[in-house]
């Protein structure tokens, strides 16, 4: 390995770890598992491809304590899953950036994903629509081997109706080529906006999906990358129940 290349991994590692140091101090222990896991990983690349003894063990004492510490993270969120104590809440200001689908909800997303709940009355407009194709995309790419989707939203009551219904409908379809099904339920009465993994995750947010704002134009960055995408001010409040409702 080149040094050019070992010193952008390194330069990687700190900046995954700093980010998991951050997330830990803020007590959002589950996204800073994840971060401490990955750093982890790129240090101990790292480590493979160092050939100074120093650097070999400045490394080796690092790893031991990132590990040490993303284990007593995973003993401390068993024991709140098991004791049905866990919450989390997260709050995205106005214009901030850096919450796309991805970095929201993969950390809660694991090979045991095979069954999500969707209930959100704003699935309703053209680009609401596409907001839930994109939620939906984020799932294919895993880790979760996500088999069902429901649906629950609010049928939009306008001439453009048929754009919604036909939209969702090319969704199911597509979907059904990875082996996916996906089941959509309208009702009149829903308010409240929740997604829910059979993994035992549940997440509120206070828009639902449609927590992004609208780009100056096609041609403007965040457009395509929801990660540069400003987002609306919201709350996610995160829980774990041991059981999730089937229908």
């Amino acid at each position: 390995m080149s040094q050019q290349l070992l010193a952008g991994m390194e330069s990687s590692a700190v900046t995954v770890l700093k980010r998991a140091v951050e997330l830990d101090s803020s007590s959002r222990f589950q996204e800073s598992l994840v971060c401490y896991q990955e750093g982890i990983h790129l240090l101990m690349e790292v480590l493979k491809a160092t050939k100074d003894d120093t650097k070999k063990g400045h490394y080796r004492q690092k790893v031991r304590n990132y590990m040490d510490r993303a284990e007593q993270i995973k003993m401390h969120l068993t024991k709140m899953k098991e004791e049905g104590k866990y919450h989390e809440q997260i709050k995205i200001s106005a214009d901030a950036t850096g919450y796309s689908y991805e970095k929201l909800f993969k950390p809660y997303l694991d090979p045991l994903v095979t069954e999500v709940w969707v209930e959100d009355p704003y699935i309703r407009h053209v680009h609401q629509v596409y907001n839930f194709l994109r939620f939906c995309e984020m799932l294919l790419k895993g880790p979760c081997k996500v088999k069902n989707i429901h649906l629950l939203t609010s049928l939009d009551d306008d001439s453009r109706n048929s754009q919604q219904t036909s939209g969702l409908e090319e969704i199911k379809q597509s979907l059904q080529s990875y082996g996916v099904t996906m089941e959509v339920m309208f009702s009149s009465t829903i308010h409240d906006r929740e997604i829910r993994f059979n993994n035992g995750w549940v997440i509120k947010i206070g828009r639902g999906l449609d927590y992004f704002k609208k780009t100056q134009s096609k041609f403007s960055i965040g457009y395509c990358d929801f990660d540069l995408r400003h987002c609306h001010e919201t709350t996610v409040d995160i829980f774990h129940t041991k059981h999730t409702k089937n229908s």
